[in-house]
């Protein structure tokens, strides 16, 4: 059987003529959209990275001589994720993928690689606003469904995840995703995002999408650039960033690249109004704890707002390498590093709490997150081993996280002893992940029908570490906001994984495409899996081609949802709220179960098209079936929970006054879910002689979600109500819609982007302004009920960007612009909703920012 090298079939044939390929060329490279749905433009950006000025300078006066250019397969981004094969373009593979250049990262105007996505593409959305350590991690959504539910990858490879779990309730509780902040962002070339389940392709985790981000592997060139801006409107959010990349050669064949970032912002903060220090009320109030009216000499604290709505404080310093070298004729070595340090602090107001006996008059807790990302990488490839490309790698990475907290006191060691320390060191978790890759590839025939065959192997080791705290942190009830993690909670788990994969692409025709692919999955410490993936593409013709996907996938239990436990002490209140480890003895007595892995049936179908040259349109609806969804659920109130807590072994007997408000809860395969969606994208790219080049984008996202089984625990309850139903079905937006709009004339660009964010629904817990008499339809008081809650819609929101930049020199350029243009905020919520102290929006919603216009200004050099 003859053997050859599979080359991708290509729907669209381009001019021979040289004159039109540069001319192509440099329209791609300069008029560059900023977002590309299939990778047209992000391809021209990475091009252009290679090209040398004096052929930029030569095809600029050849693209004169044409009215409109389009974008080709020539000029197209060569993907790597979605597909085994190799020389694959964007528009070329059989499922979907987006390929985000990384000047459209830059022209987002924001400095965190997760912010920028979500402001270009609409796919992708993250919380507004996080409650203490959960704001202080920075983890991504897509299509609605939580951060463990999208794969990360860094040039191919599984990325480690954030040791920082989200411990409040919210869309992204109980996750831990990875950080993409802690990565170098200038160390960037273009990120590929696969619109598809691929759990049969990379593993756990790839069912809501796979995020791969490509680095830099230049021999040569020193880019050096600075940003700074702030929330104009807010006064506050002062901050900027430094970046510097750059190459040389390693011997007369090799490469190094490196790159490193300084990364630095102040709170950024949006005062609200605090019931406890207005001075009055509507009737019926719960005044208890209030401060201005209702204590004897609160009246200095009249009028004073609320600082709970802000963004964390922090100092983050990134550095990456890459490497290469061939060692000998078709044998090459290659690693990679990545190293990232931050220090995080989230203000946790509260309401002015006063322990005269200690002289305090005011408690203001920080929140603080030490952390330290790190990543290290080796591999060795080639081609030719009995005639497959191969490649073998060992990645190791890791993530250590210091949580402690300031400016608060320990009040039942006050009441004890007569003194209590002011910073505590609450606890320290550790994350590691050990990933080994053993990869073969081969292009043949079977008789005339091109064939390309891909398999291998992995083992993955990963581990969880939780260091308790210091004993001030965890004794005598612990510090007012949150107690420390006491020994009985700390702990190191360990699990190995090992997998099997099988991948192949037939072309039974020029026009047919089908890939089939297949994966194996043994864990040590839950179910094993199987899981298959079947995709096709037709080309009808070189303009139009369908394409469709069924799949079913798998996500195992991170050793941070099995194991963590934390204990939450709200000052004043009486009241504590726990979380138990779903393995324990105390979350067995209120109903908890083993954790079982997700399962997941992905679909999808759609087309792309090229109606008219240079427009480039495509369409896909899918559909996820999520079962054994992993959700915060089995939440109990009263005295139960207080004695499962103590049973667990946390000391509350100082500060639980209030049993029937304190509650603990557990996690557990509390849902099961339906999402349903649809992704359109379209650019357009001309060239308008004397005016410039402007380039149209428009992408669009409609998402839904919907519940269809709710779980019951073993004493019988439901183990999500309303309010969690929301955070999971309702709490990301309906719809998402990107219009982008980038002009170069001569030396100047100005790019437009207009955003529009769908409406979100949550439901929210009624709060002191409800009047005591009002109830619940099942039974109880309306207020604080934990049955009946207010539904509050976060209606639809327009956001508008600008940006314009010069070209001082041919390697310096400048740029100013401002986010959200007209200052647009979240809508507000209603009194009765509103809690004493804490957030006028719903920090819960996945829709606009809090922190309204942000004015910044940028300047970048290429030496």
């Amino acid at each position: 059987m003859p053997v050859t090298i599979l080359r991708p079939v290509t729907s669209r044939h381009v001019s021979e003529r040289p004159v039109k390929r540069l001319a192509l060329f440099f329209v791609a490279t300069t008029a560059c959209t900023p977002f590309i749905s299939s990778g047209a433009c992000a391809a021209a950006a990475s091009a252009s990275q290679e090209a040398d000025q004096k052929k930029a300078d030569k095809t600029t006066a050849l693209t004169k001589k044409n009215k409109f250019v389009s974008a080709s397969d020539e000029t197209e981004q060569v993907v790597v994720t979605g597909t085994r094969e190799s020389h694959v373009k964007a528009r070329q593979s059989i499922s979907p993928v987006v390929v985000i250049s990384s000047k459209t990262l830059e022209r987002s105007g924001e400095l965190n690689i997760a912010n920028a996505l979500t402001r270009t593409y609409p796919s992708i959305t993250m919380s507004a606003r996080g409650s203490n350590t959960n704001s202080l991690v920075s983890s991504i959504q897509m299509r609605g469904l939580g951060p463990n539910e999208t794969l990360v990858l860094v040039d191919g490879k599984r990325r480690h995840s954030t040791a920082n779990i989200v411990q409040k309730p919210g869309p992204q509780f109980a996750s831990s995703g990875v950080d993409l902040n802690m990565l170098a962002g200038n160390m960037i070339d273009h990120i590929e995002v696969l619109e598809d389940g691929a759990a049969a392709m990379y593993g756990s985790d790839a069912i809501a999408g796979v995020v791969n981000i490509i680095t830099k592997k230049k021999d040569h060139g020193l880019n050096l650039s600075a940003q700074g801006g702030a929330n104009a409107y807010l006064g506050s959010g002062e901050q900027y960033q430094l970046d510097a990349d750059g190459g040389f050669k390693l011997g007369k064949d090799g490469y190094v690249h490196l790159g490193a970032q300084f990364y630095q912002t102040q709170h950024a903060i949006a005062w609200g109004p605090d019931h406890a220090l207005m001075g009055y009320w509507p009737a019926g109030a719960d005044t208890k704890n209030y401060f201005v009216g209702v204590k004897p000499g609160s009246e200095s604290w009249r009028g004073r707002k609320t600082d709970y709505l802000s963004t964390p404080k922090e100092t983050r310093e990134t550095f990456a390498l890459n490497f290469g070298k061939p060692l000998a004729a078709g044998i090459e070595l290659y690693g990679q590093a990545t190293l990232g340090y931050r220090h995080a602090e989230m203000m946790a107001y509260k309401y002015p709490y006063v322990v005269p006996a200690a002289g305090i008059s005011e408690l203001r807790p920080i929140t603080g997150d030490d952390e330290l990302d790190y990543a290290a990488e080796l591999g060795l490839k080639g081609e030719n081993l009995f005639g497959f490309d191969w490649n073998l790698s060992t990645v190791y990475g890791g993530d250590n996280s210091r949580i402690s907290i300031r400016d608060v006191v320990n009040l039942g060691e006050l009441a004890r002893t007569g003194y209590s320390p002011s910073k505590f060191w609450d606890y320290t978790q550790k994350n590691t992940q050990w990933t080994n890759n053993l990869d073969l590839r081969r292009g043949f025939k079977i008789w005339s029908m091109p064939v390309s065959l891909a398999f291998g192997g992995e083992h993955r080791l990963d581990s969880y570490q939780i260091i308790s705290g210091n004993p001030e942190s965890y004794l005598d009830g612990g510090p007012v906001e949150h107690a420390g993690i006491p020994p009985q909670s700390a702990g190191t788990w360990y699990r190995n994984i090992y997998s099997a994969y099988v991948d192949a692409t037939f072309r039974p025709t020029r026009k047919l495409s089908i890939d089939v692919a297949g994966r194996y999955e043994y864990y040590t410490d839950t179910d094993n899996t199987e899981n298959g993936k079947i995709s096709a593409r037709y080309d009808f013709t070189k303009r139009f081609a369908l394409r469709g996907t069924i799949a079913n996938g798998f996500r195992a239990p991170t050793l941070q949802e099995s194991h963590f436990s934390r204990l939450n002490i709200f000052a004043g209140t009486g009241s504590v709220g726990g979380q138990l480890p779903v393995e324990s003895a105390a979350a067995r007595s209120l109903g908890a179960q083993g954790l079982k892995p997700e399962r997941s049936v992905n679909a999808s179908a759609g087309f792309t098209m090229e109606p008219v040259r240079g427009l480039h349109v495509e369409a896909d609806v899918y559909q996820i079936n999520l079962r054994d969804r992993i959700v915060q659920g089995g939440t109990v109130r009263g005295a139960q929970a207080l004695d499962a807590i103590r049973s667990f072994g946390f000391d509350v007997s100082p500060t639980a006054t209030n049993a029937a408000a304190s509650s603990a809860y557990f996690l557990s395969n509390g849902a099961s879910t339906r999402t349903q969606g649809l992704d359109i994208k379209a650019d357009y790219l001309l060239h308008l002689h004397e005016y410039g080049n402007v380039a149209l984008m428009a992408a669009f996202n409609l998402n839904r979600t919907r519940l269809h089984h709710n779980g019951i625990s073993t004493i019988g309850k439901p183990l999500l109500n309303e309010q969690t139903i929301g955070y999971i079905t309702t709490a990301t937006p309906r719809s998402k819609i990107i219009l982008n709009a980038l002009w170069t004339i001569g030396k100047w660009d100005v790019n437009i982007r207009q955003s529009r964010y769908g409406e979100t629904t949550n439901m929210m817990t009624y709060q002191d302004w409800t009047p005591a008499s009002a109830t619940c339809a099942s039974g109880g008081a309306l207020r604080y009920s934990n049955s009946c809650f207010g539904q509050f819609k976060n209606t639809p929101r327009w956001l508008t960007d600008l940006e314009v930049g010069y070209k001082i020199t041919s390697r310096v350029h400048a740029s100013i612009g401002v986010n959200n243009v007209f200052n647009v905020r979240p809508r507000r919520l209603p009194g009765t909703l509103v809690p004493a102290g804490g957030s006028m929006y719903d920090q819960f919603s996945n829709q606009v920012p809090f922190t309204g216009g942000y004015y910044f200004g940028r300047v970048s050099a290429s030496l």
